[in-house]
């Protein structure tokens, strides 16, 4: 299943080239994951995103690796498309591809390693029945 975030690129996101400095291409791609996540228990649980806290039904995660590769720069009031999805299960951690693009041109491509873990604690366990189901339903 595949989530689209839409952001509006702020004019104190840009460097002296008008282009979005490259240390925001990963806030963008962490807060897609988290609302990416969050739409999709709230979607297995017939709730509110809004309303979706983590520690309640038992979840967090934490980053394990990230790779990413620039494409072309976004600037300052582009709207950027960005696309997550699971592309890796393992027994404690998954991988979240996540591709962003301005008017269908690719600008940045990410994949992050997130290992599954217990609310306010940082141990690994395995990644719930109920997350795997809501991250591979169709929103």
């Amino acid at each position: 299943m595949a989530y689209t975030e839409l952001i509006r690129v702020r004019y104190n996101e840009c460097d002296m080239q008008n282009v979005v400095f490259n240390a925001n291409y990963w806030m963008y791609a962490d807060d897609a994951v988290a609302q990416f996540v969050r739409h999709a228990i709230a979607a297995e649980t017939s709730t509110e995103p809004d309303s979706v806290n983590f520690a309640d039904v038992g979840f967090d995660f934490m980053l394990k690796t990230a790779q990413g590769t620039w494409h072309k720069g976004a600037t300052y009031g582009d709207i950027i498309s960005a696309t997550c999805a699971v592309t890796r299960w393992g027994k404690t951690s998954f991988d979240v591809t996540v591709n962003m693009s301005v008017d269908d041109a690719p600008v940045f491509d990410c994949v992050i390693t997130y290992v599954s873990t217990t609310p306010g604690a940082p141990k690994p366990v395995e990644v719930p029945e109920m997350i795997r189901r809501a991250l591979e339903r169709s929103l």
